[in-house]
C-alpha cells in the first residue's frame, strides 16, 4: 500500500479511530491491533511475502529469549549464526543470488570458459533490506549485551512490522521502539497536529517535487545517447531531488503516521544538500542505515581507531556493502566506492567531524567559503547519484561521456520546467534548516500557519503529478 494512494487515504483514518477507540491502558488489545493493520499494509502488495516477515521476526524472537539465558560464548555465537543465516540467507536469496551467480559466470567467461547458468525468477519482496536489517539489530544488541530480550511476543511482532516505517525505514533499533510498544500511549493532540503537518510536507516532497523531478531525470537518463551537454548536468541534478524528495518523503510520512499512534520515530534526513562535506553529507542522509553500518560493521571492523591502511580497508567495506545494500547491481558498487574515495581524505586527515553544526547557523545566508563547500558537496554528490541511478556501468559512462564531451550547446527551456519547485523547497529548507522538517512552525500565528497548509495542498492540488507511483527505495 502507497502512502500516496486513494487505498492509504480510507486505510489510515480507519485504523486511527479503530486504535484510539481502545481504552489507553488495553495496551494489549492496540498492539493486536498495530499488528494486523501492518500485516495488511504490508499484505496489500502480495500477501505472500508476509510469511518472510513472520519467519524473520520468529526467529529473532526465540534467538533474542535463548541469548538471555545463557552465558557460554560457543552457544551464543552459534545462536548469533543462526540468526545471521536466517536473515541474510532471506536477504541472499531474494535479492543477490541472480547477481552474484551471473558475475560468477561472467568472470568465468573472461577466461573463455562458458558455464550454464538459469537464472532464478524471484520477484523481490518490498521492504525486505529494511525489516532484516532491524530484526537483526536487535539480536546484535543482545549478543552485545546492549538490551535484554523481550517475552511480549506481541510486542515484538509488531515492533518488526509496524506499517509506517515498515517498507522504506526509518531502519528502527529495538532500544528506541520495542519499548513504545510495552508503554501505555496516550492521545496527544499537539503531537498528532505535529505528524500531520510532516505527513503533509512529505505528500508536497513526493508528489510535487520528486515526482515531477522525476518526468525529465527518467527522459534524460533513458535517452542520453540523444543528449549532450547542458541537459545531462540538468538530467543528474533533477534525480538528486528526486532521489532526495522522494525518499525524504517516505520518511516524513512514516514519522508523522507513527506520531497519530503515540510513537516517536528516529530522524532519517537532516537537510543532507546542505552539507560541507561528504562526512557531513553521511550524517544527514538516510541517517537510520548509515548509523546502522557505523555500529554494526564499522566499528567492529575497528573504526577508526586503527591504523591508515585498515582505515582505508573499513570505509570501503562499509560504503561498498552500503552500496550492495541498495541493489544488486555493480553500479550501486561504484556508488558505493565513489562515496568512500570521497570520504577518505577527510578520515585520513581527522577531519571527517568538523561540520557538526547547522550551516550558517544565526546567519541568513552562508558566507562565502560555506557556499563554495556546500555546492562542491553537491557537485560531488550528484556525479556518484549517475551510477546510482543507471541501469549498466556502459550506461552510466555513457552519460558522463556525453555531459563533458559535447558538440553543441543548445537546448530546450522545457527542460526547466519544474525547476522552480526545486528553488523553491531549496528557500524553504534553507530558512527552516534549523527545524526536524521544513513545515514545522507551531510556533508561528496561527493565520501565518492556515496559509501554509492551504498554500501547500492548493499547490499539490494543481501541480502534484495524480498517478501515485512508487517511492524509488521500495525496490531495496
Amino acid at each position: 500500500m502507497r502512502f500516496n494512494s486513494l487505498d492509504f487515504a480510507v486505510f489510515l483514518p480507519l485504523v486511527f479511530i479503530l486504535y484510539w477507540l481502545i481504552p489507553r491502558k488495553k495496551i494489549t488489545l492496540q498492539n493486536i491491533l498495530l499488528l494486523i493493520a501492518s500485516y495488511v499494509f504490508y499484505g496489500w502488495w502480495d500477501y505472500r511475502f508476509l510469511s518472510l516477515i513472520i519467519f524473520s521476526s520468529t526467529v529473532d524472537y526465540f534467538v533474542g529469549i535463548q541469548l538471555d539465558k545463557t552465558l557460554n560464548k560457543a552457544k551464543r555465537k552459534l545462536l548469533l549464526a543462526l540468526s545471521l543465516v536466517a536473515n541474510l540467507g532471506l536477504l541472499g536469496v531474494f535479492k543477490y543470488y541472480n547477481f552474484f551467480v551471473s558475475s560468477f559466470i561472467d568472470m568465468f567467461r573472461e577466461f573463455g570458459v562458458e558455464l550454464q547458468y538459469e537464472s532464478l525468477k524471484i520477484i523481490l519482496p518490498v521492504g525486505i533490506s529494511f525489516y532484516t536489517f532491524q530484526t537483526l539489530s536487535y539480536t546484535l544488541d543482545i549478543y552485545k549485551g546492549k538490551l535484554s530480550s523481550t517475552k511480549d511476543a506481541l510486542a515484538f511482532f509488531a515492533f518488526v512490522s509496524f506499517f509506517p516505517q515498515l517498507v522504506a525505514g526509518p531502519i528502527e533499533r529495538a532500544s528506541n521502539l520495542l519499548p513504545q510498544f510495552t508503554r501505555q500511549r496516550n492521545f496527544d493532540i499537539e503531537s498528532a497536529k505535529d505528524g500531520m503537518r510532516q505527513i503533509l510536507w512529505g505528500l508536497f516532497k513526493k508528489i510535487v517535487i520528486a515526482d515531477n523531478c522525476a518526468k525529465t531525470a527518467n527522459y534524460v537518463f533513458g535517452n542520453y545517447q540523444d543528449i549532450q551537454g547542458p541537459v545531462l548536468f540538468l538530467g543528474a541534478i533533477f534525480f538528486a531531488f528526486q532521489i532526495y524528495c522522494d525518499f525524504s518523503a517516505y520518511s516524513d510520512i512514516a514519522i508523522g503516521t507513527a506520531r497519530l499512534f503515540g510513537f516517536s520515530l528516529m530522524r532519517n534526513f537532516a537537510y543532507p544538500y546542505f552539507s560541507r562535506d561528504i562526512a557531513e553529507f553521511w550524517r544527514r542522509w538516510h541517517i537510520s542505515l548509515s548509523t546502522w553500518f557505523r555500529d554494526y560493521l564499522y566499528f567492529p571492523l575497528g573504526g577508526s581507531r586503527v591504523n591508515n591502511w585498515l582505515k582505508i580497508r573499513n570505509v570501503m567495506i562499509v560504503f561498498v556493502v552500503s552500496g550492495l545494500w541498495h541493489g544488486a547491481n555493480w553500479t550501486f558498487v561504484v556508488w558505493g566506492a565513489l562515496n568512500a574515495l570521497y570520504f577518505l581524505p577527510l578520515i585520513l586527515t581527522k577531519s571527517n567531524r568538523k561540520y557538526l553544526d547547522t550551516p550558517a547557523e544565526g546567519k541568513l545566508i552562508p558566507s562565502i567559503r560555506e557556499f563554495y563547500n556546500i555546492l562542491f558537496t553537491f557537485i560531488l554528490t550528484c556525479f556518484a547519484w549517475i551510477f546510482f541511478r543507471s541501469n549498466t556501468l556502459t550506461d552510466a559512462f555513457g552519460f558522463i561521456h556525453n555531459m563533458f564531451f559535447f558538440k553543441s550547446m543548445s537546448f530546450s527551456l522545457i527542460y526547466f520546467k519544474y525547476f522552480p519547485f526545486v528553488v523553491g523547497l531549496l528557500i524553504i529548507e534553507w530558512i527552516q534548516r534549523d527545524k526536524q522538517y521544513a513545515l514545522e512552525i507551531h510556533s508561528k500565528p496561527i493565520y501565518f500557519r492556515w496559509i501554509s497548509y492551504f498554500t501547500v495542498l492548493l499547490i499539490i492540488f494543481f501541480f502534484g503529478v495524480s498517478i501515485s507511483s512508487d517511492f524509488i527505495y521500495f525496490q531495496f
